[in-house]
């Protein structure tokens, strides 16, 4: 025992982990994409929902809008195409343009396969009552998992087929319908740093999409990095159509949160009043934000990789959104962090069993993809609770 005890010049050289540094306002990491801190401490996004608030002239944004609106309204048997999913954003974003501004849109939803049986009911309920044409589609199942299993090795994200498809897919149908604006719900800048309001204007476009969007992995790029059995005309639904073709079409795709000032909340208050929408509980989430990411069957398992790589969860996430606009103080954020982030979601198994990958491959891949200084501690993480839908979920191999 003697022999094992370390010497005081051992224990002065031994390096301690580095601590992360985070927002001295909201509890955002260092680790976080994009993110930096002026020399008060204070984060861009903090900085950028500031600017938000006090800088932008939003009356002079929604003339600017509803003078764009008249660009195409009534020109196409449809006036729009909305993506669709059918969590809080997409909802809203349906319900503004129908009920105030008086579109016909058409609604396109890429379905990543993975939607909880409340979602799929807010959707049936949502296109009936707003009375909307709806056009899903689903990749082959098959070729998703392939696409799973290698986004996760190479980029410790298993969601390239998701980003990638929701963005790319209601391109296309825009091209081969001949309909020219497509809104989305909100803008990055909201949530992160690639963009910043009052800025550059934030176009949802191929550079926002090789920007961010698709990990820097392409379709083509994929095709490459999968066996043989992958052919392009299997990635077609991922493949963000030729730039000609959108021109062609004299596109526009925007954000409709860069024209209105976005507020999740208020926004929830009005589709569950409106609309009847419902909210769900999340894994890794307080049950007060029941709004947040409700659609996916996956989220846990997300929100636990990117605990494992960067050391936040979607808790830190949403509290710090509650900091910036002050309905919380940064130590009760940081209370919660600490409380809901980096349990082990009970769905994990579920991903796993999919996937046909053990636990330990699916730790060793994620460890890989750690971000400095953060340093993952496996013992320190808690099991955490079953949804209560999670048996209702397809489990078909």
């Amino acid at each position: 025992a003697a022999a094992q005890k370390k010497s005081p010049a051992m224990l002065q050289n031994q390096k301690e982990p580095e601590k992360m540094k985070r927002c001295s306002k909201c509890v955002m990491p260092e680790t976080w994409e994009s993110i930096n801190y002026d020399s008060n401490g204070i984060c861009n996004i903090c900085r950028n929902i500031q600017v938000k608030k006090e800088k932008i002239d939003w009356e002079a944004k929604l003339k600017e809008f509803e003078e764009l609106l008249n660009q195409y309204r009534g020109k196409n048997q449809y006036d729009c195409i909305v993506p669709f999913s059918g969590g809080k954003d997409s909802v809203y974003t349906l319900y503004k343009l129908v009920k105030d501004f008086k579109l016909k849109p058409l609604v396109v939803s890429f379905d990543h396969g993975f939607f909880r049986p409340k979602t799929m009911a807010n959707r049936e309920k949502i296109f009936k009552k707003l009375g909307v044409d709806v056009l899903a589609f689903r990749p082959n199942w098959h070729i998703v998992k392939k696409l799973m299993l290698e986004s996760l090795k190479r980029k410790g994200d298993f969601c390239w087929h998701c980003h990638t498809g929701i963005f790319a897919y209601p391109m296309q149908i825009a091209v081969k319908l001949k309909i020219p604006l497509i809104i989305w719900g909100e803008p990055s800048a909201e949530y992160g740093g690639y963009y910043a309001y009052g800025e550059e204007e934030e176009e949802v476009d191929e550079k926002r999409f090789n920007m961010f969007v698709n990990l820097g992995i392409t379709a083509q790029d994929m095709l490459g990095m999968l066996d043989s059995s992958v052919t392009m005309k299997d990635l077609e639904p991922f493949k963000y159509p030729a730039l000609k073709d959108l021109r062609e079409i004299k596109y526009r795709s925007v954000c409709l949160g860069s024209f209105i000032p976005w507020d999740v909340q208020r926004q929830v208050d009005i589709i569950k009043t409106e609309l009847g929408w419902e909210g769900d509980i999340v894994e890794g989430i307080p049950p007060e934000y029941d709004y947040e990411k409700v659609e996916c069957r996956l989220q846990g398992v997300r929100d636990y990789l990117k605990f494992i790589k960067r050391g936040l969860g979607r808790t830190a996430h949403l509290v710090s959104i509650d900091v910036r606009n002050g309905r919380m103080n940064r130590d009760k954020a940081l209370e919660l962090a600490e409380k809901y982030d980096g349990n082990r979601p009970a769905s994990l198994d579920y991903f796993l069993h999919r996937l046909d990958l053990s636990e330990e491959d699916f730790q060793k891949i994620a460890l890989s993809h750690v971000v400095a200084p953060h340093q993952h501690d496996q013992s320190k993480i808690k099991p955490g609770e079953k949804l209560h839908d999670q048996e209702l979920w397809d489990k078909t191999k």
